[in-house]
């Protein structure tokens, strides 16, 4: 073989070697990129099985919907503590959906309904607080997590046990 030949040969090859490198680096990139929604969705899981967050959770539904700031902190200050606990919780869960570490869909299935029934007891006291702070970013991933929540399809339809009640392993 001659040179020619193999400069030649080296020309056809190597576009396609670059090619099939950059190929198996988007493929790679991608399973690394679900591998970081999987750890963060079981991450997540965990930031909602632990006794502090259910007890919060347990006092939180125990207000109405549509509960005044007032009421709220006539309860007791372990009440405030718990609207800080879930505010914070999810605060934090909003950041991560927005950055697209945690998705919409897991969290919905998760806590959506959960999420929005929060927002309804803590509204006011939240929209108090930023009244207070002069902040309006006082809770703001909170809310807007609520908002895309509520804005999801899975609000008008039946639930899992009934959708998906044909599903086998």
């Amino acid at each position: 073989m001659t040179i020619d030949r193999i400069v030649q040969v080296a020309q056809i090859v190597a576009p396609i070697a670059v090619a099939a490198g950059v190929a198996l680096g988007i493929a790679q990139l991608r399973v690394f990129q679900r591998q970081r929604r999987e750890v963060a969705a079981v991450e997540l899981v965990h930031s909602f099985r632990n006794p502090e967050f259910n007890r919060a959770l347990r006092l939180v539904w125990t207000l109405p919907e549509g509960c005044s700031a007032e009421d709220l902190l006539a309860r007791g200050p372990e009440y405030e503590d718990a609207a800080v606990l879930l505010g914070t919780t999810l605060e934090a869960v909003g950041v991560l959906v927005f950055r697209r570490v945690v998705p919409i869909e897991i969290v919905d299935d998760l806590m959506g309904d959960a999420t929005i029934g929060f927002w309804a007891r803590l509204r006011d006291w939240v929209l108090r607080g930023r009244k207070e702070q002069g902040r309006e970013s006082f809770y703001e991933w909170f809310q807007w997590l609520v908002d895309r929540l509520g804005e999801r399809e899975r609000r008008r339809v039946v639930g899992a046990h009934v959708k998906f009640r044909d599903w086998r392993p």
